[in-house]
């Protein structure tokens, strides 16, 4: 049997078409894949995984699959929703994941403040879709923190706004649009309407280059934007809580579907913590106007709270730079450093003592601003 005809084999040729290419299968992943095709194993693409066993796609249709020969001490390589993998062929019972292939991209979040872990909750995804409703006050810090993360794992951000339909007028959601178009530097923004439709061509292009996840908090409309994607009712949807406007869990576990135009979506359940796991790269991109005046201080480990020739500071003077901003970066560089520590005991003691430094010398620096006014 030649390399062509094992069923890892992928053909550009338009007259034959793998039957993992509309789940993303291509060249690469055949790479990736050709020391397990000699084997007779099946790739894959996970599309749901629950308790120990995963809905893998291949292109003998779709199998249930047991993950007991791939879980490792380390939660971070778990079997997830986006991942491919070489499974079993027909013919065995149980049938079983064998290994996963590497990761290109991967979402991460820190699974709790109490616990020096991290819960990867896509993988191997291209386009991170921030679902935020127009339905209450924006969050702008939360979106900073999903951005963050956005960053870090590897995918291109967008920024969502659904339920633009209940907005009472066009200038008050340009308006709203403006303000996280500040928030998120170089991330495209875009506002939707499930119910009219609005938006949903424009997003359904994007989503078509490849595979997207889904992510926001529950009543950001997300199950319900997927099946406007989808075209289908697919996702169960529930109505807002009347009292605050928040939603139910309607989706309870990470499912991956293809969309009719192309591309794949995975759909994820509604996230009340949103924990940043060593995202300082993504941080940084999220507050890149403040990264590019921080390169501009007179001290080069300027913390930016009371330092003489801070940049960062004279542009918060000059309303530049929103004092919003600056908190916000802060709280989320201070929280970042905290996780990556708690796994590193050495980096951690110093940690404290550069906080105290850094602490004792804008208090002896604001002290002696003090003492010219007085």
């Amino acid at each position: 049997m030649s390399f062509s005809s094992l069923p890892g084999s992928f053909s550009s040729s338009p007259s034959s078409v793998h039957p993992l290419q509309p789940y993303g299968w291509d060249a690469e992943w055949e790479a990736e894949f050709a020391p397990f095709a000699g084997q007779a194993l099946l790739p894959g693409r996970v599309v749901r995984v629950d308790r120990g066993l995963c809905d893998v796609v291949t292109p003998a249709g779709t199998v249930r699959a047991d993950t007991e020969f791939v879980v490792p001490r380390d939660p971070m390589k778990v079997v997830c929703t986006g991942d491919w993998v070489a499974v079993d062929p027909e013919g065995g019972d149980p049938r079983y994941v064998r290994t996963l292939l590497p990761r290109r991209t991967a979402f991460v979040r820190s699974t709790s403040s109490k616990r020096s872990e991290g819960q990867i909750l896509a993988a191997n995804v291209d386009h991170a879709i921030v679902a935020v409703p127009l339905t209450g006050d924006l969050d702008l810090g939360r979106i900073e923190r999903f951005l963050a993360l956005a960053w870090e794992s590897g995918a291109q951000p967008l920024v969502v706004l659904t339920k633009a339909d209940l907005v009472p007028d066009a200038v008050t959601l340009s308006y709203l649009v403006q303000d996280v178009e500040t928030t998120a530097p170089g991330v495209p923004v875009l506002s939707v309407s499930a119910t009219t439709g609005a938006g949903i061509d424009v997003l359904a292009a994007v989503a078509a280059g490849g595979t997207s996840v889904l992510l926001g908090q529950s009543g950001a409309g997300k199950s319900t934007l997927a099946n406007a994607l989808l075209g289908e009712d697919v996702m169960d949807v529930r109505a807002t809580r009347d009292v605050d406007g928040k939603g139910r869990h309607t989706t309870t576990t990470r499912n991956l579907l293809v969309l009719p135009g192309g591309g794949v979506l995975i759909d994820t359940p509604g996230l009340r913590g949103v924990g940043l796991w060593d995202a300082g790269t993504g941080v940084g991109q999220v507050f890149a106007e403040i990264e590019e005046l921080a390169g501009r201080c007179r001290f080069q480990d300027c913390a930016h709270i009371a330092e003489p020739g801070c940049a960062v500071l004279t542009a918060v003077e000059s309303g530049e730079l929103p004092v919003r901003r600056l908190d916000s970066y802060r709280k989320l560089m201070r929280e970042n450093q905290w996780i990556v520590a708690k796994t590193d005991a050495r980096l951690r003691t110093e940690l404290r003592r550069d906080w105290k430094r850094k602490g004792a010398e804008g208090k002896a620096a604001m002290e002696a601003k003090r003492g010219r006014w007085a």
